[in-house]
């Protein structure tokens, strides 16, 4: 229990997931400080350390909540403490302070997965216009300049959700769109969701497809823990979250949009994917190599030129220069906008890190906020 009320008091312990205060144990994967010298290289550590402390950012993954939304995706009293603990639906002054603390500009901000995707009916529809309103009519209004937001879906509904996505982009000006994982048992390439991908290109707006958890069924045969001896509490869920399952989940969701022809349907369409590209870097010389001529005679263009027209990416919650550096080996530097995963991952941490990376500085502008600048047509 100690270990439990101490990941509890932590807002770099925890990540997006059905996770209580228990599921907080270990689950800060991926993130590791700037690399130190010591000793002799004293000097250069201090270098290291004042490197680019006027470079701004803009951070494109930051979450909120609310009351209402945590009532509805809570699994249990410890879950409840553990959310409302992190600092989820903290809009003012605190978060505003984490931010300055950490030089972060601008926060994007997007409702905690999976929002209201699998509300049905009027209720979800109304559920997102509440969450969508309350980004403009609170942090935007109260903070001029220092928050943005992406629309949160009705997606049990694509019409209605290309139609707020629409109201959401003119009327109130946010930036595009979240989604949460499987939406039910489909992903976005599936036929029923055109409409979403037809309105967001038409509209010139991307979508951040982020992971959430998988159908009972996906669960039951990749992820759950028949031995019970092993099957302690919450670590089937993080297997299927942030420890494993979220990552592969959105790339196979991105793969699948490339397969299906949805990019040669709507060749402007944008889409992003964050956790410093769910592990493309690492499969992406295999991924083209073996789709490639599979699909030759299907897709309008190589498969891999999509990953280059059609997607943008994020580090958050991944601070590790080695990943950077190969996510760079394959994808263009004028596509990769930098996030923190905030509150789940540590604001200050994530551009520490990155001010010590060692990139051009042209390079780190690019990230940090110029590309973000374009891709939403805003600035810092």
């Amino acid at each position: 229990m100690k270990l439990i009320e101490k990941s509890l008091k932590s807002l770099t312990m925890g990540r997006r997931s059905f996770l209580g205060g228990a599921a907080a144990l270990g689950v800060r994967t991926g993130l590791s400080a700037p690399a130190i010298v010591s000793g002799a290289a004293a000097s250069e550590t201090v270098d290291i350390a004042l490197r680019d402390r006027d470079l701004p950012f803009i951070g494109a993954e930051e979450t909120f909540s609310t009351d209402e939304l945590i009532a509805l995706n809570v699994i249990n009293d410890d879950h409840r403490k553990y959310l409302e603990e992190t600092g989820l639906a903290e809009l003012g002054p605190g978060r505003i302070g984490a931010m300055d603390a950490a030089g972060i500009n601008v926060q994007i901000l997007s409702a905690h997965t999976p929002a209201v995707q699998n509300v049905p009916g009027q209720e979800g529809i109304d559920f997102a216009y509440r969450l969508n309103k309350l980004i403009v009519d609170g942090p935007m209004a109260t903070y001029p300049g220092r928050f943005q937001g992406f629309a949160t879906l009705p997606l049990q509904d694509p019409e209605a959700s290309a139609d707020e996505l629409e109201r959401a982009v003119r009327e109130d000006g946010l930036l595009g769109a979240l989604t949460n994982g499987f939406i039910g048992k489909k992903f976005l390439d599936h036929p029923d969701f055109e409409p979403v991908l037809a309105r967001a290109e038409a509209l010139d707006v991307p979508i951040y497809l982020h992971p959430g958890f998988p159908p009972d069924e996906v669960f039951e045969i990749y992820y759950k823990i028949a031995r019970k001896e092993y099957n302690k509490e919450y670590q089937d869920y993080i297997f299927s979250g942030s420890g494993y399952g979220w990552h592969q989940e959105v790339l196979t969701q991105c793969i699948r949009m490339i397969a299906t022809g949805a990019f040669d349907r709507f060749p402007k369409l944008q889409i992003i994917i964050g956790h410093m590209g769910e592990g493309l870097p690492f499969y992406y010389k295999r991924i083209v190599g073996e789709m490639s001529e599979v699909t030759e005679d299907s897709l309008n263009k190589p498969f891999a030129q999509y990953f280059h027209d059609n997607f943008w990416f994020t580090p958050s919650a991944i601070f590790q220069d080695e990943l950077l550096h190969l996510l760079l080996k394959y994808i263009s530097v004028d596509r990769v906008i930098f996030a923190t995963d905030y509150p789940f991952a540590n604001m200050k941490e994530g551009t520490d890190w990155f001010r010590a990376v060692d990139l051009p500085r042209e390079a780190k502008e690019k990230i940090a906020y110029r590309n973000a600048e374009k891709l939403f047509r805003i600035k810092v």
